[in-house]
């Protein structure tokens, strides 16, 4: 049977890239962006799923943006483009090596696309949560997703991943989600992608 890439709150962990002050002006829709990556990680912590937190070169990019809500974590400092750095894959293994990532952050056409290929390459289902990734460039954010879609990630929205991890609202945290879910996602910009197609 074909891998149809159901999430499952078992096999899960949450990825979230480099969402630092200093690509506040400059990444296309960065408030909309973070506030959905804020969502999937309150759903993330509802519903008992890991989450890793990096960021690039915190010395010259800032802390990672308090609305994202990730004060509680450990942000692990890198310079490559990939979250996939020996501390990193020190979480995983000692987490049990999940199966599938979640991934939001920044950019989508680098540090997104380079740790997309790694999660991969190591055999895990990566889940990329369109509406919140971004670049700079809307064209390069585009284009990345395409490519990121090609290489066997899935694409995905907060709302889509927020209902498949509780696939029923009998779901004992079905509520909690719910209230996440009370408005709508903000527009990210992401439906002259999919007129283009």
């Amino acid at each position: 049977m074909p891998n149809v890439g159901r999430l499952s709150t078992k096999d899960a962990v949450l990825f979230l890239c480099d969402m630092q002050e200093k690509f506040r002006p400059n990444i296309f829709q960065f408030t909309n962006i973070v506030s959905n990556a804020a969502r999937v990680l309150q759903a993330s912590r509802i519903l008992g799923i890991p989450t890793i937190l990096t960021e690039q070169y915190p010395k010259g990019l800032g802390p990672t943006v308090p609305e994202l809500g990730a004060g509680h974590l450990t942000a692990h400092a890198k310079t490559s483009f990939t979250m996939m750095i020996e501390e990193v894959e020190k979480e995983l293994e000692a987490l049990g090596s999940p199966k599938q990532a979640i991934l939001c952050g920044i950019e989508a056409h680098a540090c997104i696309a380079c740790t997309t290929y790694d999660l991969i390459e190591k055999g895990m289902e990566v889940h990329i949560v369109a509406d919140a990734v971004s670049s700079r460039s809307q064209t390069d954010r585009l284009f990345a997703l395409s490519r990121m879609k090609q290489s066997g990630a899935y694409l995905t929205t907060t709302e889509a991943v927020l209902l498949q991890l509780v696939q029923d609202a009998k779901h004992p945290n079905f509520k909690e989600i719910q209230k996440l879910l009370a408005q709508p996602s903000p527009d990210t910009g992401l439906l002259a992608f999919f007129s283009a197609l």
